[in-house]
């Protein structure tokens, strides 16, 4: 299977190259499904200039800045690679990204409005009269939507800011997962009482019902998850 393409468009010269390279390469590489095959996922820098329409240098530097923060590592004269993390760092990961989601849902309960509540109801109005199993990617959009609203209608940037970082590897795995022991059924419905909970303003009931909803997939990555190794 050959490794995903990675999806950039041409920079606007408006503005910093460096900076735009940047948000440009990290906002492609979260969309990688990084875990679906075995094969290293390696980048080319003559390419990525051609994609982006800009020279090689603010390429070089955006990438020192990715490698940095985790999501690459450059390797002389091998290349650039997209960073894979192994079974038990995806657990750890996870456990993070629930505790950070959990709080972020106490918050949202707390201080978000009804309406902006109400907005999570719309991300899977779409399966109300379909069966989610039969449209699984579309059901892991949702699913990976659902998830980042919490985050962002929590209002905490410093949240926001700690999960993006998760996020390339949180996604990938969420969405590889999702059709995994009838785990789609199970995901809906938790969702559904994660909403019931944040509409009722029960912070304490939100803020479990969402780290458990979490560290499911913590539970399903350590039990069938091995190829991660």
């Amino acid at each position: 299977m050959n490794p995903p393409p990675i999806n950039v468009q041409p920079l606007d010269t408006g503005s910093t190259f460096r900076a735009q390279a940047y948000h440009a390469l990290k906002q492609a590489i979260s969309q990688m499904d990084i875990y679906d095959h075995n094969e290293e996922i390696r980048l080319e820098e003559r390419q990525l200039s051609e994609l982006l329409g800009v020279s090689r240098t603010p390429i070089r530097e955006a990438l020192t800045l990715l490698e940095q923060e985790g999501f690459i590592r450059l390797q002389p004269r091998r290349g650039i690679f997209v960073i894979r993390k192994t079974k038990a760092e995806i657990v750890e990961m996870i456990q993070v990204w629930a505790a950070l989601e959990s709080m972020a849902g106490r918050m949202v309960a707390t201080q978000a409005t009804d309406e902006d509540i109400r907005t999570l109801w719309d991300l899977f109005r779409n399966f109300e009269m379909r069966n989610p199993k039969e449209h699984v990617n579309e059901y892991s959009d949702a699913n990976i939507a659902f998830h980042k609203s919490i985050i962002r209608l929590s209002g905490s940037k410093l949240i926001q800011e700690m999960t993006d970082n998760l996020f390339i590897h949180i996604r990938a795995i969420r969405k590889l997962t999702i059709g995994q022991d009838n785990r789609v059924e199970r995901s809906i419905n938790d969702h559904k009482e994660i909403i019931k909970a944040l509409e009722r303003r029960d912070v304490d009931q939100a803020e479990h019902l969402i780290r458990d909803h979490t560290l499911g997939l913590a539970a399903h990555v350590e039990k069938h998850c091995d190829f991660l190794e």
